[in-house]
């Protein structure tokens, strides 16, 4: 290392003691979901998280503890900056049910576009290491189910005027949505020219014409099961 490469690192380290707690595990977050999200768990270093962060790898280690601890927290922090998002985006309890539905698709598709590295980590990394990722993943995966599914409902108890219509009863329509969403951020993300807004148009092409009907009482029904044709006798043997 050079003299003034040394320089450098030195007076690095001297504002990064001088900044505040918060500022410089921001940066230290900020530098591991860009290392998590495009280089994946087990590739990642603390070296190149330390470096992309500007601070030493000690100072990492004095803040977050270990590399699992550091990619826990960024899980948590993305989760959470997923799920305020989603919930900002959605709009006042008033709006028709298309609205807030299209409204918090917007933002979903939005915030996983404008982070694609935090999205990254949520739903391909996170997966697909073992606890207690995984169970991270799960929890947001709840919430976010939970929310939609309190949208859908209190849509369909206006709609069929019944207060008391059970969640239970749109719980797998939600399931369904917050999967086919999914599957469209990584479509948008790898295809080039997708904006969010176009993203959260195709799924409410996809999935509105359905809940639509449904808000009026007009769900498609599958096909009655046809009787299966009784066996048939044997021919009559001649001699």
């Amino acid at each position: 290392m050079g003299v003034g490469a040394g320089v450098s690192a030195g007076a690095g380290a001297v504002r990064a003691k001088r900044m505040p707690r918060a500022v410089r595990e921001r940066q230290m977050l900020d530098a591991a979901v860009r290392t998590f999200g495009q280089r994946g768990y087990r590739a990642a270093s603390m070296d190149d998280i330390a470096e992309l962060a500007g601070v030493s790898k000690p100072l990492v280690y004095l803040y977050l503890n270990s590399k699992e601890d550091l990619f826990t927290a960024v899980i948590r922090r993305e989760a959470r900056a997923l799920t305020e998002a989603i919930r900002a985006g959605v709009g006042p309890a008033g709006l028709p049910a298309d609205r807030q539905l299209w409204n918090g698709l917007r933002a979903f598709f939005t915030h996983t576009a404008r982070h694609p590295d935090g999205w990254s980590v949520l739903h391909l990394q996170a997966r697909t290491h073992g606890e207690p990722f995984a169970a991270e993943i799960a929890a947001l995966r709840e919430e976010i189910v939970a929310f939609v599914t309190q949208l859908i409902a209190a849509a369909a108890r206006e709609a069929h005027r019944d207060p008391d219509l059970p969640e239970r009863e749109v719980a797998g329509l939600a399931e369904a949505l917050v999967g086919a969403a999914e599957s469209l951020a990584d479509w948008a993300g790898a295809t080039e020219g997708v904006t969010a807004r176009q993203a959260a148009a195709t799924l409410m092409n996809f999935a509105w014409a359905g809940l639509g009907d449904l808000m009026v009482d007009r769900p498609w029904t599958p096909p009655e099961e046809e009787a299966a044709p009784a066996p048939a006798e044997p021919a009559a043997q001649t001699g």
